[in-house]
């Protein structure tokens, strides 16, 4: 007599591989089949669909930096003078990412007058000859 399970399952080909699933970096991909054969004829036991890793391009990697520090001290004592702030890199830019803006900055400052105390004049003068 004939057994039914014996008939072979009828597949289509493999579909073309999928688009990997990232733009960038690592990724799967993915392709299928169809069962041809009518399911009364017995189990299937083919696989219908497979994945596999894809590897893109690493992704851009932005600069990082940390907050900025606290403004220092005037760097002058009365008058004008300048003071600063710094932030450093966390992270450095890799694969085209963003590059790091300034890590410096700069202002002005200015304290009080200098007071001029007696016989400074006479005391530039003497330096100067």
């Amino acid at each position: 007599f004939y057994v039914l399970d014996t008939i072979p399952c009828l597949l289509s080909p493999w579909s073309e591989w999928s688009d990997c699933s990232v733009t960038c970096g690592k990724g799967m991909r993915t392709r299928q089949r169809m069962l041809k054969s009518a399911a009364e004829l017995g189990d299937c036991n083919e696989e219908l669909e497979q994945a596999e890793k894809c590897m893109l391009p690493e992704c851009p990697i932005d600069c990082e930096l940390t907050e900025w520090s606290q403004w220092s001290e005037c760097n002058t004592s009365c008058g004008k003078g300048h003071m600063i702030r710094t932030r450093m890199i966390k992270i450095e830019p890799q694969f085209g990412g963003a590059a790091c803006p300034e890590t410096v900055q700069r202002t002005k400052c200015r304290l009080r007058k200098c007071l001029r105390g007696p016989g400074m004049e006479k005391r530039r003068w003497k330096e100067a000859r």
